[in-house]
């Protein structure tokens, strides 16, 4: 018989900003319909990271809280412990609250894309283009490190880790780089007629297209793969992923 701490409820919660619509407030509350748990879901829109104390401090039951853009690397300073991968990573997503109300920071962002690109890689994807070098960027960098994938950065300038420039990349070099990823919000709604600024007709049916935007469900830069025959992923499978493997930790012991 469950006793009345197992039956308390708990408050979870995003963190992030300009945040009205979320994937993680949706799934979660249908998941706690479904499985007939008594706790809420909230969406934490914060205008700067410091504001995040406060709602800490005032927010009765909090146990866990899922990070999106732009606090995935600002949150890291306000944590009291990093779990080793999110620490080589640089960029916390999960953060879960321990029995002492120590906030430990994780990153489930690397799972949930590594197992949901793994099932379509083959032979020839050894190489790896990653369009944006934001928090979720890195662990898209981390996880093709661990699937052995060659990669680099494209940014819309030159700096460190940086291979190219947007306006550096030729259809040639589209060519060599099998699998593309998309890290930026460029293309999310209600922007849908914009994309990365990529030579498209370097596409074959070779590649894989990889989109973290799941709003809409196929992006124009997605689209511009499918026309080419190429394999498209959006992000909804690496967030129904990262937000189990989320709920998981928010459960440990």
């Amino acid at each position: 018989m469950e006793n009345a701490q197992d039956n308390k409820k708990h408050k979870f919660g995003l963190l992030g900003r300009d945040i009205s619509y979320s994937f993680s407030r949706g799934y979660f509350a249908k998941k706690f319909e479904n499985e007939n748990l008594p706790h809420s879901y909230v969406n934490f829109d914060l205008q700067t990271i410091d504001e995040l104390k406060a709602i800490i401090e005032n927010t009765s039951n909090l146990k866990g809280i899922n990070v999106t853009i732009p606090y995935k690397e600002q949150v890291i300073p306000l944590l009291d412990k990093l779990n080793k991968t999110a620490e080589k990573i640089g960029a916390v997503n999960t953060i879960r609250f321990t029995k002492k109300n120590k906030l430990v920071g994780y990153n489930t962002d690397y799972y949930g894309f590594k197992n949901s690109l793994k099932p379509h890689l083959k032979s020839h994807h050894k190489k790896a283009l990653i369009l944006g070098t934001g928090g979720a960027s890195k662990a898209i960098a981390y996880a093709l490190k661990k699937l052995k994938i060659q990669f680099d950065f494209v940014s819309r300038s030159h700096k460190e880790g940086v291979t190219f420039s947007y306006s550096d990349l030729t259809e040639q070099i589209i060519s060599e780089y099998t699998i593309i990823i998309n890290c930026t919000p460029i293309g999310t709604f209600p922007n849908i007629e914009a994309c990365p600024a990529i030579p498209y007709k370097g596409l074959t049916e070779h590649h894989i297209l990889y989109d973290l935007i799941y709003n809409p469900e196929r992006t124009k830069f997605l689209n511009h793969g499918y026309q080419k025959g190429a394999t498209i992923i959006n992000g909804l499978e690496m967030l129904r992923l990262q937000a189990e493997k989320s709920w998981e930790i928010w459960h440990k012991s």
